[in-house]
């Protein structure tokens, strides 16, 4: 039985040996404070467009955006004449 209890023992010692050590966080408000300081940080390095690239920029995208809705249109009506006119011949 002695040997029982000294395995126990052993058995013990390894699982404290394996606890880590609680590391000193800091507290949530310090936490909250630090994103909130790194985050403005951050906001200051963008460099945000002008007014004038942004209005480019917008511009460039409604004009694809039409383009690439034409070509699936006239796509989408090739297709489906297309399959009416192969369901036609059979």
């Amino acid at each position: 039985m002695a040997e029982i209890e000294k395995n126990e023992a052993k058995v013990q010692e390894a699982k404290a040996e394996k606890k880590p050590a609680k590391k000193d966080k800091p507290s949530f408000g310090a936490r909250i404070g630090k994103f909130f300081r790194e985050y403005k940080a951050e906001m200051k390095k963008v460099t945000w467009p002008s007014k004038e690239d942004t209005l480019k920029n917008t511009v460039v995208v409604a004009v694809t955006v039409i383009i690439v809705g034409a070509v699936i249109g006239v796509l989408d009506v090739a297709f489906s004449e297309g399959l009416r006119a192969l369901g036609n011949l059979i």
